[in-house]
């Protein structure tokens, strides 16, 4: 057995959760749709054992992350458009529900934090910075659900959205849609910031309405 496998796979405090460490990774496009996940390659870049490996890309399979194919192992999954679609018609319900909990109970500090990301992301457009947009779209969403103490709703709404990745990408290089969707987001600051819970739950389907319509154009 190899050394690493023998090493740390011990259980102790310091250990990476290396479920989390792949979702991310898979979000970040480290690993492309339908590339190959070899289980030594992961437990020498992760620094952990197989044993651990296999048990997160099984995780990550239940979450329909990655799929496993007969005699070639784990590959990251290659999510088709209709289920884009289908993913971001869950997320309408799930996002408006915490757009309107975030509504109910945003702070001064954190209608300040929200503004300010709004500016950040208008700036971004404005500049052309697709990928630093991109970049603030995904914290804007994340931090609406922190703000929202929907803690359920948070973890299902990372998976959604891991799955969704690449495709959250394709949609920000289409002509003129960061300019559209950078206002349907700064929409959704206003009503959320004036502490308006029906309305910024509206504003937030009206924002994944306009994604699924975009990814039909596709």
């Amino acid at each position: 057995m190899p050394a690493h496998e023998q090493t740390t796979d011990v259980p102790g405090a310091g250990r990476p959760d290396v479920a989390e460490a792949i979702r991310e990774a898979i979000v970040r496009g480290d690993f492309a749709p339908n590339q190959r996940l070899v289980e030594s390659d992961l437990s020498d870049m992760f620094g952990v054992g197989r044993s651990s490996v296999r048990a997160a890309l099984f995780e990550l399979t239940t979450e329909g992350l990655v799929e496993r194919v007969q005699n070639r192992g784990a590959r990251v999954r290659a999510v088709t458009v209709d289920e884009a679609i289908e993913i971001s018609e869950l997320r309408m319900v799930v996002e408006g529900l915490c757009a309107a909990k975030a509504a109910e109970r945003v702070t001064d500090t954190e209608v300040a934090e929200l503004r300010a990301l709004g500016d950040a992301m208008r700036a971004a457009v404005a500049q052309g910075h697709v990928l630093e947009y991109s970049e603030l779209n995904k914290a804007l969403h994340s931090r609406i659900v922190e703000i929202s103490g929907q803690r359920t709703a948070a973890g299902v709404l990372r998976r959604l959205r891991a799955q969704n990745v690449r495709h959250q990408f394709q949609l920000a290089l289409v002509p003129g849609r960061p300019n559209v969707s950078v206002a349907e987001h700064l929409a959704i600051i206003d009503e959320i910031c004036a502490r308006a819970p029906d309305a910024a739950e509206r504003a937030a389907r009206r924002h994944l309405r306009s994604v699924i319509d975009a990814l039909k154009a596709i």
